[in-house]
């Protein structure tokens, strides 16, 4: 892209600005700014502009699940056919990790945050010993796509490099970018971090696709005849990817999409729920649950709105693809946002002064046409790094771990 051409590209959606210090860059400042332009979809600052709304909730109810009983009584049946479909290489593993340790107190990627206590043991190196233990079982490798960010790409890949990729097979392992969205003031004015770089954050949980697609990935996806895509959160140490009996309840039941969820630990807790939207599959956010929906229940006594989700989905490719030709809502969140004033100061914010774009990986959901809640226990599945202390945290992670007989 040249300048006339990011000109009228910035034009077109009130952003000359973002050119204001062209003359005083260097060629090489130049040519990453003009980049950023021409990859930059600058028509989600018009959503501020037209003072968009979260679209409103539809009509919803309870979505029921395949509960750990059931699964026990058809462990071999699921286990068995998840295996085949694993063996045949239809299935692939897909890591978000484009976030960073900073609440952790580290400025590194957050799968390279050292958990353990007697020795190194790194979140990355818990999650591919979590995979290598189906690669085991099926005797073959499955690819594994990671997702990164802009600000630990690099970082990552060479982590990765300086680990052996912990074992595992470096022909079955592929990064890719996450895309950005530019990060806007109240009136839709995007920010400038320094005079040659817009001011971006990455666009959300539900853009892994998109960004699977825009880096290449989807190339390798077809050329290996990959039919379901596992997506997963970098942060749940104890997590099972693909596990044989999740990926054969999908596969049998003919499913878009598979969920794992956990019983919740507590009417009230802090976790969007599986349910039905106006008849389809959706996830309802712990504080849209009105007090009487939060008591409901269903018809064996149990709570009806009992299934909290852990951010662990196996989504049919082809509905991705469908799903990928249809415009994703967009939510507009408020952020603090560093940025470059206009005599060249960085200005860190102590309040909220912006908007950032994300699409969410529950509206994904929303578009499929069905979808099987799948339940796992716990305290063998579920434990999130999210903080240093407290709940959700390196401490109770460490426990989990050790519950479950991980040496740390």
């Amino acid at each position: 892209m040249n300048y006339d051409l990011a000109f009228n590209k910035l034009k077109e959606f009130g952003q000359e600005h973002v050119l204001a210090y062209f003359d005083q860059l260097s060629e090489t400042e130049k040519a990453e700014l003009l980049q950023q332009i021409d990859e930059t979809d600058f028509s989600v600052v018009r959503l501020v502009n037209g003072g968009a709304s979260e679209d409103e909730k539809g009509k919803i109810s309870p979505l029921g699940a395949m509960q750990i009983s059931e699964i026990e009584e058809r462990k071999q049946e699921l286990k068995t056919k998840g295996l085949e479909v694993i063996r045949a290489g239809k299935a692939a593993a897909v890591l978000l990790a484009g976030g960073m340790g900073t609440r952790l107190g580290s400025d590194a990627p957050k799968g390279t945050y050292n958990i353990g206590e007697t020795k190194p043991v790194y979140i990355f190196e818990r999650l591919i010993s979590n995979l290598m233990d189906v690669v085991n079982e099926a005797g073959n490798y499955i690819h594994l796509f990671v997702m990164t960010s802009d600000k630990n790409n690099d970082a990552t890949i060479s982590f990765f490099k300086e680990h052996n990729y912990f074992g595992y097979d470096v022909n079955f392992v592929h990064f890719f970018k996450q895309e950005m969205a530019p990060a806007a003031d109240y009136n839709g004015k995007i920010y400038m971090e320094s005079k040659y770089k817009m001011a971006t954050s990455p666009n959300g949980n539900g853009g892994w696709f998109g960004s699977m697609a825009k880096y290449g990935m989807l190339d390798i996806v077809k050329e290996n005849g990959i039919e379901y895509l596992n997506v997963f959160a970098v942060d749940n140490v104890l997590q099972r990817i693909l596990s044989p009996e999740f990926v054969g309840a999908v596969f049998e039941g003919g499913y878009a999409v598979g969920s794992k969820v956990v019983r919740k630990a507590a009417p009230d807790e802090k976790v969007g729920v599986m349910c039905l939207e106006d008849g389809r599959p959706s996830i309802v956010e712990y504080y849209e649950l009105t007090e009487e929906m939060m008591t409901e229940k269903d018809a064996n006594g149990d709570l009806a709105y009992n299934f909290g989700v852990i951010l662990n989905y196996l989504f049919r490719v082809k509905d991705l693809i469908e799903i990928m030709e249809k415009s994703m809502p967009l939510h507009i969140v408020e952020k603090k946002i560093p940025y470059m004033d206009v005599e060249g100061n960085n200005i860190s914010p102590e309040t909220p002064n912006g908007y950032k774009f994300e699409t969410l990986v529950l509206d994904m959901i929303k578009l499929m046409d069905n979808c099987i809640p799948f339940e796992v226990e716990r305290n063998k599945e579920f434990a999130p790094v999210k903080n240093k202390t407290g709940v959700d945290s390196v401490e109770s992670a460490r426990a989990l771990l050790k519950e479950n007989g991980i040496e740390l």
